[in-house]
């Protein structure tokens, strides 16, 4: 049972998306907003950090049960405040 989906949301996949549906949205996206190409770099560490944590299988399956709260101590400083 997934408890939040405020980070699938953010890549614009659903919570049973495959790993490469997880992959191809985060590239589409990146690419669109990525600093370097004129996008908002906010934007791009909220898509980034969504990533880095679904395509860990894992980090994902702690996010899908306990929400943000199973991430703490999984991750870095920067990456949880990017969420």
């Amino acid at each position: 049972m997934v408890v939040e989906t405020e980070l699938y949301d953010t890549l614009g996949i659903s919570p049973t998306a495959s790993s490469s549906e997880i992959k191809k949205a985060f590239r589409k996206l990146a690419l669109k907003h990525h600093p370097d190409k004129g996008g908002d770099s906010e934007k791009f560490k909220k898509i980034n950090g969504a990533y880095e944590i679904l395509k860990d299988e894992e980090k994902r399956r702690n996010y899908d049960q306990y929400g943000k709260d199973g991430l703490k101590g999984q991750l870095d400083d920067e990456t949880m405040s990017s969420l």
